[in-house]
């Protein structure tokens, strides 16, 4: 249990972060009352994203290699500030209000959505860490 001590903390500190952000931004964008919960949505979205550049960053390419790097931001901050909790209450709540189109577009827009935004993120990391790559070997053939 000891060699895990420090992944504990790192996943602890991170989701206290991570779940702080979200909450933050349900306080700075809030969902009226009977309204299409577009700050989950975002939340969610914009968070895997930032997966699939962590992911390139740490397991693909190796840049970022700090064996608490992915424990902290990945399962912490970035798992602390998704929800999949609040997402199936926004569901849930749209359903009761009987708002069937709405609650069908929400689970399949944020699946959707949340699948391209980790593809997004991943490829757009590719290619920024590609496209230094070929600018420092063109400035260094060209130097």
């Amino acid at each position: 249990a000891a060699p895990q001590a420090p992944v504990l903390g790192a996943v602890a500190a991170g989701g206290a972060l991570g779940a702080l952000a979200r909450y933050g931004a349900l306080v700075l964008w809030p969902t009226a009352r009977g309204g299409f919960p577009w700050t989950v949505f975002a939340v969610n979205v914009s968070g895997c994203a930032l997966i699939g550049v962590l992911m390139v960053l740490t397991v693909e390419r190796g840049r970022v290699t700090h064996p608490l790097v992915r424990p902290f931001l990945g399962v912490g901050v970035l798992g602390g500030f998704t929800t999949f909790s609040t997402y199936a209450a926004d569901v849930s709540g749209l359903l009761v209000r009987q708002e069937l189109v709405a609650a069908v577009a929400y689970m399949v827009a944020t699946v959707l959505a949340a699948l391209a935004a980790v593809w997004a993120g991943a490829v757009a990391t590719r290619r920024l860490l590609d496209g230094n790559v070929r600018r420092v070997r063109d400035e260094g053939r060209t130097g």
